[in-house]
């Protein structure tokens, strides 16, 4: 595993290919890696842990690298457990180490830690505060809500390298090569989609950085192109459409809003549609429909009544854009219903709560299976749809 780390900085990670989902709601096919590193210099800096569950395989990274040196520091950039697992272990380990963290993270720590005593341990960073290490300095910057509240970020100067917390991170392992931005978006959007200004405010920071190397907590560390991410980053954070075309979602329950829907994309593949995805809801990975979501500047969500509200699928999946601050979009609503449609008034309603949500009429809507009679309404709404 070729990790291209600056002279002084080592991985000391670990790649969990054991898991299947990722905060217990994401599916990870290759797994996660949590990401620590050590700066050696005439002190020594942990950045971060990992999750207990690799406690065992970090605790060896983590000596091996040491060899008979003792670590000064423990850079606490983010609390959540799949990074901090270990913190007590640790400072139980070295007792003369201390803690580095924010203001915000101290008060969380007996949280997570409860028979941990950090009397006197403990040293609180503020913005723009650094940190000697020899050669090696650390300057610290708030990242508050990227995306917990307490989430720091450090620069070493010397070399440049960004210690980024879970921004720039994205699913699967170190150990498996794959394109960076479709499993980085997916975890952007599921993951950090909410807190767009916040990471606006981030991005400003670290525009006035001369930065060579980002670290992350999750996935590969990044050392070419770095306009490439950044740029991602800003369309992302900024709810900018990011690949021209139309993307449909819909749940069915029949077939019968199956067959609605990708008649629909064969019209507006039909009429030149620069990209139509379609994704069936009751049986995707739903943060992949979240992704594809924010991805396109077009959506239509297509679904069938169901209990006077509409097809839970959907409805999870529209609680899900809510819960992300899904706005910025052109919508189109196709439903379903045999005797009482209303699935479209509740799929409007919910979509009708974010921000500068344009909804392309008409509301299409079919009796139980798709007829001839329905027709014409969808290609006035692929019409529409591509004016």
């Amino acid at each position: 595993m070729h990790l291209n780390l600056p002279t002084d900085i080592h991985y000391i990670g670990v790649d969990d290919t054991d898991l299947e989902l990722f905060e217990s709601q994401y599916i990870v096919p290759n797994g996660i890696a949590y990401n620590s590193y050590l700066v050696v210099d005439e002190k020594i800096a942990i950045m971060d842990t990992a999750d207990h569950r690799k406690k065992q395989a970090w605790w060896e990274n983590l000596r091996q690298t040491l060899g008979s040196r003792t670590p000064d520091y423990l850079i606490v950039h983010h609390l959540e457990p799949d990074h901090s697992g270990i913190i007590g272990e640790v400072m139980a380990a070295y007792p003369h180490l201390t803690l580095i963290t924010s203001a915000a993270a101290q008060k969380m720590l007996p949280q997570f830690f409860e028979h941990t005593d950090f009397s006197n341990r403990i040293h609180i960073v503020k913005e723009g505060d650094t940190l000697s290490l020899g050669k090696h300095t650390l300057q610290f910057f708030g990242a508050a809500m990227v995306h917990w509240p307490e989430v720091i970020v450090s620069y070493e100067q010397h070399t440049r390298t960004l210690f980024s917390a879970d921004a720039f991170g994205k699913f699967g392992v170190l150990s498996h090569d794959e394109d960076w931005a479709c499993e980085a978006r997916r975890y952007y959007f599921n993951i950090c989609g909410k807190y767009g200004a916040q990471v606006q405010n981030l991005l400003k920071k670290l525009g006035t950085l001369d930065v060579a190397t980002i670290c992350p907590l999750h996935g590969p560390i990044l050392t070419e192109n770095l306009g490439y991410y950044l740029h991602l980053y800003d369309i992302w954070s900024r709810y900018d459409v990011e690949t021209e075309g139309i993307f449909i979602a819909y749940a069915s329950i029949h077939g019968g809003t199956a067959e609605a829907a990708e008649h629909l994309a064969e019209l507006l593949r039909a009429k030149g549609a620069a990209k139509v995805a379609i994704t069936d809801l009751c049986r995707c990975d739903m943060a992949e429909a979240v992704e594809d979501a924010f991805r396109y500047g077009t959506m239509v969500v297509a679904a069938a009544s169901y209990d006077g509200s509409v097809f839970t699928p959907m409805h999870d999946f529209l609680h899900r854009l809510q819960s992300k601050n899904y706005q910025k979009r052109r919508v189109g609503i196709v439903e379903n219903g045999s005797w009482a449609p209303c699935a479209g008034r509740v799929m409007r309603e919910m979509l009708q709560s974010q921000k500068e949500i344009t909804f392309v009429e008409p509301t299409v809507t079919i009796r139980s299976r798709l007829k001839t009679s329905d027709l014409p309404q969808l290609e006035r709404l692929a019409d529409a749809l591509l004016a």
